[in-house]
Formats: structure tokens, C-alpha cells, sequence
């Protein structure tokens, strides 16, 4: 694939179109691929990042002021936080493959840059940027809300999917979580860590990340996931396995769960 047609494919991924595809190639434009080339070193993303960091900010804080108005700025502070960190960015950048479409140094490239959650989420905010220069506040606003401010609440367990889940088996499940090591993949410059969490005696499946903390998030994630499924499987308004009640209306649920 040319670069030329896997920038419009990502045009068409992204559901907007660019009145200067200039500033989708920039936005995707590594500082290791600028170097490599012997580009000016203006010609990265760096810029577009700057920018599309603080569009982001402006943005989901209105967002989040709208749509809370009953948290205090404490509580906004730290649900913003969780939905424009690098690694929430980064599974935003993952869900529209936005790693396939970057420009690295050949080294960057074979180390994993594509996947590795900096990069990712960086080039993401450099797309904002972008858009925001296209076409002004409005177009931006409406990217973000799509893309980034979507799934609030599974994003919220993602952030910090821990600290969730013991807040969760806390007095509603016998048992401690535990984290097991299960295989380490790949050279040192690109290890893959596959971690499996155990409620007591039930295993809640694995997760794997570039770094043993991030794959304990992932399992853990994936653990209240399996969680949340129990829950549903009740009858409306039954008492789950957890201990929360099962709405019968629209599927909602009381509780840590809901």
C-alpha cells in the first residue's frame, strides 16, 4: 500500500475529510522518521501534539462539565484524567489501527513503535491538532466526543482497572486477587508480559501489555468484565452473585457494577 492511499484509508477510518491532507500526513509523521529522512525536524507531529493536547483538554472539559454537574472540580479533575491519558488515548489510537498509518524511523519501526502506547497516543492527539487546523473548534469537538469521548464508564475501569476491581471484591467476593506471571515474550527492547489473575480459587482470565503493570491492568480489566457478564446473566431485580441488584429496565445495574 502506498503511503498515499493508506493516508486516505485512514481519512475514511477517521469519518472526516481533510480539506489539507498535508496536516494528516504531518500527523502521522514520527520525529524518528523525520530524523531518518534528514527532514526538517518541524515536519514531525511534535507540533500537531501540542496542539491537539490542548484542543483535547478544552474540549473534554466542557464535555464533562455539561455532562456532571453535580461533581465537584476533584471529581472532574480525575475522570478527565482518565480519559486522556496516554493509556486510554493509546486504546482510542488502537481501535482505529492508527499505528498501522505512522511514518517511523526504521529502528523506531522495529522495535515496536506501532504499538508502543507513547507513540500511539501522541500521534492521536497530533490528529486532533490536525482536524482543529482543517477546520476550526467545531469539527474538533465533534472527532473527540466521537472517538475519545465515548464508553465513558468502561474507560473509567480501564484507567485504573485495579484499583476498581478490589473496590468491587472488597466484602462481595471471598478470596485475594492475585496476579500470576504466566510467559514473557520477545527481545528486551519488545517484551510482551501475559499475566493471569485469580479471584481465591477462580481464575478470571489474562491480560498481556509491554510492561507487567500494564498487563496486570489489562487482566484486571478483563476480570471485571467477566464480573459485570455474571451480573447480567441474572433475572431482573435477582440479588447476583456480587450481591447488586440486576434493573430489569434497560439493563442497568445498582451498585459498583452499574
Amino acid at each position: 500500500m502506498s503511503n498515499r492511499n493508506g493516508i486516505k484509508e485512514l481519512e475514511r477510518k477517521l469519518e472526516y475529510k481533510f480539506h489539507d491532507l498535508g496536516l494528516l500526513k504531518q500527523a502521522c509523521r514520527h520525529s524518528s522518521y523525520t530524523n531518518e529522512m534528514r527532514m526538517n525536524r518541524l515536519e514531525c507531529n511534535e507540533r500537531l501534539e501540542f496542539l491537539g493536547d490542548a484542543v483535547l483538554e478544552l474540549v473534554s472539559s466542557e464535555f464533562l462539565f455539561e455532562a456532571y454537574p453535580d461533581y465537584p472540580e476533584g471529581e472532574l479533575t480525575k475522570l478527565r484524567a482518565s480519559l486522556v491519558c496516554e493509556p486510554t488515548l493509546a486504546l482510542c489510537a488502537k481501535e482505529l489501527s492508527l499505528g498501522d498509518y505512522l511514518l517511523l524511523g526504521k529502528g523506531e519501526d522495529a522495535t515496536g513503535g506501532r504499538m508502543r502506547d507513547s507513540i500511539t497516543s501522541d500521534a492521536l492527539e497530533a490528529v486532533i491538532g490536525a482536524v482543529f487546523l482543517d477546520s476550526g473548534i467545531d469539527e474538533a469537538k465533534e472527532f473527540i466526543r466521537k472517538f475519545v469521548l465515548n464508553d465513558i464508564e468502561n474507560k473509567k475501569l480501564f484507567y485504573d482497572s485495579k484499583t476498581a476491581l478490589q473496590e468491587i471484591v472488597q466484602g462481595n467476593i471471598t478470596g485475594e486477587i492475585q496476579y500470576g506471571l504466566v510467559k514473557e515474550e520477545g527481545p528486551d527492547h519488545n517484551k510482551i508480559f501475559t499475566v493471569e489473575i485469580w479471584i481465591g480459587e477462580q481464575s478470571y482470565g489474562c491480560g498481556t501489555g509491554r510492561t507487567k503493570k500494564a498487563a496486570e491492568q489489562t487482566a484486571a480489566y478483563q476480570a471485571i468484565c467477566a464480573l459485570r457478564c455474571k451480573v447480567n446473566s441474572t433475572e431482573g431485580g435477582r440479588e447476583g452473585a456480587l450481591g447488586y441488584k440486576v434493573n430489569s429496565t434497560e439493563g442497568g445495574r445498582e451498585g459498583a457494577l452499574g
